[in-house]
């Protein structure tokens, strides 16, 4: 009876062995072939190239921007989402959501005929001297476009989890709606808030089919690393896997830092 036990018991296991085994195969073999092909081609020679320096200075510039203005814009947005109701608020929601599945390339067109010189808002925009496409300032725009949803949609989700009897005995109390916002919503979604600012950033730093279209590809203005590596397939790849491996680094860390912000916050919990 025991063996029979035994066999029912590993049966199912060996089913879930091997698609597991296959799946984790297929996810980390090209992460370690291209670890290893650049350790082979010694791609820390390649990090001093001036078009890997500029890259990586732009990048972290832009998205830094970028990410301030989400925290500066995103939040309120995300914070009237979470708290009040009104009339085509889950169409408004697809809406703010939908640049995180939409294709990049996609992306880059939209904006390119919206801020574009003959786009939507391109002969308001040259009457006041503005010119976006082409110019560092594209890319912020492109990098918050396709990440900041990233943002708001977190910190929706943290005010939204809020239990609403502490809003209202902070109501009884006689609190404005200033003071629970910054005493006690802002507090207590602080990490949800956090998390999504790390995806963001994350999204942001890997931009490259809405920055390549709206912003091009030049050096020093708006070649930022991911457009680094486009060139490097076609003219030095060696600096291609140098800034592969810097972002899978960078990648690294990113998911690090979020699970130990998720197992910290479940060991408060």
């Amino acid at each position: 009876m025991a063996y029979h036990e035994k066999v029912h018991r590993v049966r199912p296991v060996l089913g879930f062995i091997l698609p597991a085994g296959l799946t984790g195969i297929l996810l980390a073999l090209p992460l370690l072939v291209l670890l290893g092909r650049g350790v082979e081609a010694g791609f820390a020679g390649y990090l001093s190239e001036p078009s890997v320096v500029q890259a990586a200075f732009l990048s972290v510039l832009t998205t830094c921007i970028s990410l301030l203005i989400t925290l500066i814009f995103g939040t309120p947005l995300a914070y009237l989402l979470s708290r009040w109701s009104f009339r085509h608020k889950a169409w408004i929601e697809l809406v703010i959501d939908l640049p995180i599945v939409l294709p990049p390339m996609v992306a880059g067109i939209g904006l390119l005929l919206t801020f574009g010189r003959n786009g939507l808002l391109g002969g308001f925009l040259d009457f006041w001297g503005i010119h976006l496409p082409f110019t560092t300032a594209a890319v912020v725009f492109a990098q918050t476009f396709v990440s900041a949803p990233l943002f708001i949609r977190a910190a929706r989700l943290g005010f939204g989890a809020i239990r609403p009897d502490l809003i209202e005995a902070a109501y009884t109390d006689g609190a404005s709606e200033r003071v629970i916002f910054w005493s006690i919503m802002l507090p207590l979604s602080s990490r949800a808030m956090f998390n999504g600012l790390i995806l963001c950033w994350a999204r942001a730093f890997g931009e490259f089919g809405a920055t390549i279209i709206f912003a091009g590809n030049l050096m020093g203005v708006t070649q930022t690393m991911p457009l680094v590596i486009y060139n490097g397939f076609e003219t030095n790849l060696g600096v291609a896997l140098g800034i592969s491996l810097i972002l899978i680094l960078i990648s690294g860390l990113i998911l690090l830092s979020l699970r130990l912000l998720e197992k910290d916050t479940n060991i408060n919990l």
